[in-house]
């Protein structure tokens, strides 16, 4: 069954999304792969966004009727003259981080172990807002215990964050999105297309910054 704005393979669409796909720098220690990956090409903006299903998110998986995934976006901007990345955007736990990537190279974030919320590559901790730092998420991993050790009874994945903050900090394994792309997109509303990539109970988080 076609899927609604989907890009022909090779098409100007398809490789201006693949050029532009990022790469993800994925904390060492993470257990849950990513599973799936859609592009979708703003119409009328110069805008990417990249659309990342997480096998599962490392809290709260034992709650009856969870769907044993995780959805994250990110959001590339680009000069539609040169089509070199100008901006990026991430979907940080409710709030979106923005930041300028003009000179900086190719598209790339830092992926948080467990939780995936994505940071533009490198950004500087003190940045992020005060009850959304790294500092209270690696506290959630020590208080959150008995919530990881009961999701892990219901699914195979982490029994804690057995490392310290220095390393929970560390993002050190590449992921090139634009090999992995499952499908592209060409439009403002792909709510339809998602549906149709990620399944019926995908996350349908903001749709552009």
């Amino acid at each position: 069954m076609p899927v609604p704005g989907a890009a022909t393979p090779g098409d100007s669409i398809d490789r201006l999304a693949r050029t532009l796909a990022p790469t993800l720098y994925i904390q060492r220690d993470e257990s849950f792969p990513l599973s799936r990956v859609a592009a979708v090409v703003n119409p009328t903006r110069p805008i990417i966004a990249y659309h990342l299903l997480w096998r599962d998110d490392v809290h709260g998986a034992w709650i009856p009727f969870t769907v044993p995934t995780d959805e994250e976006v990110v959001w590339v901007g680009y000069d539609p003259a040169t089509l070199a990345p100008t901006e990026l955007w991430t979907y940080w736990h409710g709030t979106i981080l923005h930041t300028d990537w003009r000179g900086k190279g190719p598209p790339a974030f830092d992926v948080q172990w467990g939780k995936h919320g994505s940071l533009p590559h490198g950004v500087a901790e003190g940045d992020l807002p005060k009850l959304r730092s790294l500092n209270l998420f690696y506290a959630f991993t020590i208080i959150g215990l008995p919530d990881i050790w009961l999701g892990n009874t219901d699914r195979k994945g982490p029994w804690c964050f057995c490392h310290s903050f220095k390393r929970y900090r560390e993002f050190t394994r590449p992921l090139v999105v634009g090999p992995r792309l499952d499908l592209v997109i060409r439009a403002d509303d792909a709510h339809e297309a998602l549906r149709a990539v990620f399944g019926s109970k995908y996350s349908n988080k903001t749709r552009w910054p």
